[in-house]
């Protein structure tokens, strides 16, 4: 599907979404702090409400473990590319493209009160329409190993982007609310969130469309 460019709303971006017999699996990628879950549940609701079957299937359930990152000694870098079951994640990918409508496909989800992911958060069944979000959808095997085959995995991938000022702001707010200090949550802002956010950019010209919040809509770029 190609966007008209310009602002749209949400309801004009789930209308533009093809009907498919098969499942159809639409990424959402962008850094971190630019408002991607908000964006996949209003789509998501948007097409329910419009009578198609859709659900969202966050990348964050794939988060590796606590325990296993302290083992790693990588616990102050949760959120990088390797602090995250990529092999696991492209293999359910796969098994959504694979799966038949109608029959389960159970998805991780991730629970920030615990900080650990929980296994079969949704079940994915019915729903034609998949929005996968998350970070790292479109790197190559050079920016990050074992993530380059989730971009092929996806019928269709946006990029939504948000300026850095709103990023830092908004990663301050997430980590201080789940219980880091003020100083904590800057050093992991601007050791980890960022540096994260640069390496995302980089794979930005593998989206179809960039899409930038503007008012209650997105314009497309």
């Amino acid at each position: 599907m190609t966007l008209p460019s310009g602002v749209l709303s949400v309801r004009e971006l789930a209308r533009l979404v093809p009907v498919r017999e098969q499942r159809f699996l639409l990424g959402i990628a962008g850094p971190p702090g630019a408002g991607k879950s908000t964006l996949a549940q209003r789509l998501c609701d948007e097409l329910v409400e419009a009578g198609r079957p859709a659900v969202v299937a966050p990348m964050d359930g794939y988060h590796l473990r606590n325990e296993v990152l302290r083992s790693r000694n990588a616990l102050a870098r949760k959120g990088e590319p390797d602090t995250f079951d990529a092999a696991g994640f492209v293999a359910d990918l796969r098994l959504l493209r694979e799966t038949p409508v109608g029959s389960p496909v159970p998805w991780p989800l991730f629970d920030r009160a615990i900080d650990e992911p929980t296994d079969a958060g949704v079940v994915v069944c019915e729903e034609h329409i998949v929005i996968v979000e998350g970070n790292y959808l479109l790197l190559t095997d050079a920016q990050a190993p074992g993530w380059a085959n989730v971009r092929g995995l996806l019928d269709q991938c946006w990029y939504l982007d948000a300026p850095r000022k709103v990023l830092t702001q908004r990663l301050l707010h997430r980590h201080t609310v789940g219980g880091r200090t003020p100083d904590e949550a800057s050093v992991k802002v601007n050791d980890s969130d960022l540096r994260n956010a640069d390496l995302i950019a980089a794979s930005r010209n593998r989206a179809d469309h960039v899409l930038t919040a503007e008012g209650t809509g997105f314009r497309v770029h």
